[in-house]
């Protein structure tokens, strides 16, 4: 990690290790491609041997009213910003252009304001964001992620389902 300045504004630089978030992203149950930019780190992520869709659902359905309480994440569904992280979802489709139900791409975003704090008001820093992206990994597994609002990215899984064909 590194803090640069750029003016009066000052910026962390997060180094991450592409082969970390591989091994990570396959312990949590993905397969994974992991992309590497200067700005940002892209992880093509699916569980295709995985019966259930992955737990992204639309938290403004009356049904999910359950699963919403229990949501450790929340996803702004017009931006694909994955609130109180650096993170930014967005749906891979099938060769039908649907969403895919058992997989996802997820952003991470590497030039962060020097006052961005992730949940529990910590300062950013790697080992930090790699225990949230995994645990954010896992919730799409295990628990669920709340999808916030209609735009880019839609629902995987809930009520509001499309039978899969």
């Amino acid at each position: 990690m590194q803090v640069l300045q750029a003016g009066e504004s000052q910026v962390v630089l997060l180094e991450l290790d592409c082969e970390l978030l591989r091994q990570g992203a396959e312990e949590a149950g993905y397969a994974c491609v992991v992309v590497d930019d200067a700005r940002v780190t892209t992880l093509e992520l699916s569980a295709l041997e995985r019966e259930a869709p992955l737990l992204v659902f639309d938290a403004a359905e009356p049904a999910n009213g359950g699963w919403f309480s229990r949501c450790q994440f929340y996803i702004d569904g017009r931006s694909g910003a994955v609130m109180q992280t650096p993170f930014v979802v967005a749906n891979l489709r099938d060769a039908a252009g649907r969403p895919h139900r058992r997989a996802i791409k997820v952003q991470i975003q590497k030039e962060l304001p020097v006052h961005f704090r992730l949940p529990g008001r910590q300062a950013v820093n790697e080992k930090l964001l790699y225990g949230v992206l995994f645990s954010f990994l896992t919730a799409m597994l295990k628990v669920g992620v709340g999808l916030c609002g209609v735009g880019l990215v839609q629902p995987l899984a809930g009520r509001a389902d499309a039978p899969e064909r």
